[in-house]
């Protein structure tokens, strides 16, 4: 972009006998685009942007005045339009407060004077909504009339416009009464309302069509290749308004301004709304959104940053530790968006919080108090270090991984899910690479009761079921949509996702397949030398062939299982797909959500917060060697992990930014094993031996209330399983009122009795349940209450003890990380 640098003075008064003083203002004025190349008749509109002193971005293209050295070549008028006249080349020079920014044009001859159905029909009736889910695109059409979701297959809209019922919608010697025309300017009745007006460009632009005889497209029109939206980042003032300008840009280097064809949604309504032309109406809320722009099945996106009201010094994020990169990317973010950070958390805050993010577990009492006593200024890594090490750390893990791979045992069978979960855990133990563990799921051969990875392909028996799960699990693209039509928010159409779905229709399959709810007996998977699986496009009815998303069709040879090629691209250096939806997976588990939210939900209209935090941690995860467990020490070190839950009044709206911990419920099996570490009891669950813990279950089957009320995965849904995260009614009941929790409490065996029958004091006993339970020593109006329930009147050892345990388990200090 193309800045000019101005000086502005402001002369004040001052008194007799003084000087005039001069104040220096440095502002930019920026134009967009720079160039652009029309074909003669066509116009396109271009803006002119000034930045203040601050940074904020002002829109000033209605404020500027306009020349062109050539206007025989180009003219260009009041708003920033420019018309292309005749070929050649010309100068655009927009003058504002008397400085001066230009914008090249080149003019080319104009095409013959025949309109292209997909280029210049197929727009006009996406904008008018006829081609929408609730209009014509519905799976069975509107009375008779079918077109395909966002023009993705503009063939066959094409005839179902000119051809089919006959061809009584469209009616080239009379124009005017072609069903066409007449349905949506309501001449005739029409469900779907008034669409276009006669007097408008779009009418007339759809009659001219007509009226030469409906032609789809000649062989040298161009294509349709991206659209960009301008501005594509900008920092606002609370209450301003920002016009976008989305252009288009064919194969021929031509573009074309579609503005007033595209449709615009923003993702964060409270903080900017957009209306239907593009005009952006920033509120009065500090924060981030995006603009969503959309034509013809491609999405484009402009970001909008609103800094909270105070302007905080250099000085205060100058200041913050910095442990790891992490720290640096974060504060970068906070910085531009006016936040401060929370302090620093204590550290019963941090061993509790890490010892269940990193082993699902709560600290032992010694342990806590060990750390706590501990002068090592790097105790905290080193606190780290040792829970990676701890045994519980792949059981805890693998189970999160679980809930993404492990089928339903109805289908699949009992002993292959059983199976997969070993397989599973013993790769956390190993911490096997994270590319070598997704390459054992692509290539898996073998039995389904003897290796482990072949449990996924009898599960998904078909190559797009495949595809869905494979892009969502390990890419972070959902592709679902694309099965069906050109995704609405994203670039990834039918073909991509068709070609995708090539790289496994040569998987062969042998022996009993799906046999609910045993399944009996094991299956074979596998490839055979020299056989070809067809996966057919269900438009077209073309044999796909494998490509990778963004990459060259690939050339297979038939005695090469196709899977290989897949293989080899995930863990190529240069592929960051796959880094960032692991580092955007494994960040959400550890601070809450994702820099991508939801986190396998990667796509154009659902941008990373902190794009530069995403990549560099995506870049560090390669050059490790696709470490999980250095990726969770680099996240677990920063200063940003270890950042309180308690806001501050500049990030008491943060949600996203990750200006402080935000405080989460731990998944429903690190829940129970806490109840029953703090109770001194164990669990005895289903298909799982004695004394074993939550995490280790591998059968979402099992019966458990605990774990049902706590928000385990629906056992009949396909994985990848998504949480529900948040608290409920049943579970706060279920604390409550559960006799099988009242029963632990007063197990013979477990702590409650036996701290009432040692020798310990009441004074002990209370620090010893708070030490269990919060990883913290009582306050002192805490241990006055609890010390009062063994001076109650009939009071025993047992009951008080009793009842301070149940008081502990149903606080919310005890049910949330924080």
């Amino acid at each position: 972009m193309r800045h000019i640098l101005l000086t502005f003075c402001a002369l004040g008064f001052v008194a007799s006998g003084s000087s005039a003083s001069e104040h220096v203002a440095t502002i930019s004025l920026a134009v967009w685009p720079e160039s652009a190349t029309l074909n003669a008749g066509a116009a396109q509109r271009f803006s002119v942007t000034r930045a203040d002193a601050d940074g904020f971005a002002i829109d000033v293209t209605g404020k500027a005045s306009f020349s062109s050295d050539h206007p025989d070549v180009a003219t260009v008028e009041s708003g920033g339009v420019i018309r292309a006249k005749s070929p050649g080349s010309a100068s655009m020079t927009a003058t504002v407060d008397g400085a001066t920014v230009h914008m090249s044009v080149s003019v080319r001859p104009a095409p013959p004077d025949s309109l292209s159905f997909p280029n210049d029909i197929m727009p006009l009736l996406s904008r008018a909504g006829c081609n929408a889910g609730a209009c014509h695109a519905k799976p069975a059409g509107q009375n008779g009339f079918k077109l395909s979701v966002f023009a993705y297959d503009p063939k066959s809209d094409y005839r179902a416009i000119v051809k089919d019922a006959r061809g009584r919608r469209v009616f080239p010697a009379a124009p005017e009464e072609s069903l066409l025309l007449r349905k949506p300017t309501l001449t005739v009745d029409h469900g779907g309302g008034l669409r276009l007006k006669k007097d408008s460009q779009p009418y007339q632009l759809i009659r001219r069509w007509i009226e030469q005889g409906m032609p789809y497209a000649s062989k040298d029109d161009p294509t349709l290749a991206a659209i960009e939206v301008h501005p594509r980042e900008g920092r606002y003032h609370k209450l301003a308004t920002q016009p976008l300008l989305v252009l288009a840009k064919y194969s021929d280097g031509s573009t074309r301004d579609v503005t007033a064809l595209a449709d615009f949604v923003a993702n964060e309504k409270e903080m900017a709304r957009v209306d239907e032309n593009g005009v952006v109406h920033v509120g009065d809320l500090p924060g981030e959104g995006v603009v969503i722009a959309r034509y013809m099945g491609l999405v484009d996106v402009s970001r909008i940053t609103v800094p909270a009201d105070q302007t905080l010094p250099d000085s205060l994020y100058a200041t913050l530790p910095v442990n790891n990169f992490i720290d640096s990317n974060v504060y970068d973010r906070l910085k531009r968006l006016g936040i401060a950070p929370s302090e620093r958390c204590t550290d019963w805050e941090f061993i509790r919080r890490a010892s269940l993010d990193a082993i699902g577990a709560l600290p032992k009492p010694d342990e806590v108090k060990a750390f706590l006593n501990d002068p090592d200024p790097d105790r905290r890594a080193k606190l780290v270090d040792r829970l990676l090490q701890n045994p519980l750390y792949a059981d805890h893990w693998a189970n999160k991984w679980g809930d993404l791979l492990r089928p339903n045992p109805f289908r699949a069978g009992v002993k292959s899910v059983y199976t997969l979960d070993q397989w599973l855990r013993a790769s956390f133990r190993q911490n096997k690479p994270f590319d070598q563990f997704v390459r054992e799921i692509l290539l898996a051969r073998g039995s389904t009761h003897r290796d482990g990875p072949t449990v996924i392909f009898r599960d998904r028996r078909e190559p797009a079921d495949i595809t869905t799960f494979i892009s969502q699990v390990f890419l972070g693209v959902r592709l679902e949509c694309a099965r069906c039509h050109h995704h609405p928010n994203e670039k990834w159409s039918q073909d991509d996702f068709y070609q995708f779905a090539a790289f496994f229709g040569s998987l062969k399959r042998k022996g009993q397949g799906i046999s609910a709810p045993i399944s009996g007996e094991a299956e074979f998977i596998g490839f055979a030398p020299g056989t070809t699986g067809e996966v057919r496009h269900p438009v077209t009815g073309q044999v796909m062939r494998p490509r990778v998303l963004d990459g060259p069709v690939e050339t297979i040879d038939p005695n090469r299982d196709p899977r290989e090629a897949l293989a080899a691209w995930i863990s190529q250096p240069d592929n960051l797909f796959f880094a960032r939806a692991t580092v955007n997976r494994v960040w959400g588990e550890l601070m809450g959500r994702g820099i991508v939210h939801p986190v396998d939900d990667f796509r154009a209209s659902n941008p990373p917060t902190n794009p530069a935090l995403l990549d560099a941690l995506a870049k560090d995860f390669i050059q490790h060697g696709y470490d999980l467990k250095h990726l969770i020490r680099t996240i677990m070190t920063s200063h940003v992990y270890e950042l309180s839950s308690i806001p501050n009044a500049y990030n008491v709206r943060d949600t996203r930014n990750f200006s402080r911990f935000y405080r989460r419920r731990p998944a429903a099996e690190v829940a129970l094993d806490a109840v029953c570490d703090l109770t001194g009891t164990t669990e005895n669950l289903q298909g799982l031996a004695p004394g074993s813990r939550a995490v280790q279950v591998w059968n979402n089957r099992l019966d458990s209330d605990f774990l049902d009320a706590f928000g385990r995965p629906n056992p009949s849904a396909d994985p990848p399983c998504e949480r529900d995260r948040d608290s409920s009614v049943v579970q706060a009941l279920h604390l409550m009122n559960s006799t099988r929790l009242a029963g632990k409490i007063e197990n013979p065996a477990g702590r409650a009795t036996q701290l009432a029958k040692s020798t310990r004091t009441p004074q002990e006993i209370v620090t010893e349940l708070y030490l269990s339970a919060y990883a913290r020593y009582p306050t002192s109006s805490e241990m006055a209450i609890a010390l009062s329930a063994y001076a109650a009147k009939d009071a025993t050892r047992q009951t008080a003890t009793e009842d301070l345990v149940w008081a502990l388990i149903n606080s919310a200090e005890f049910v949330f990380n924080h």
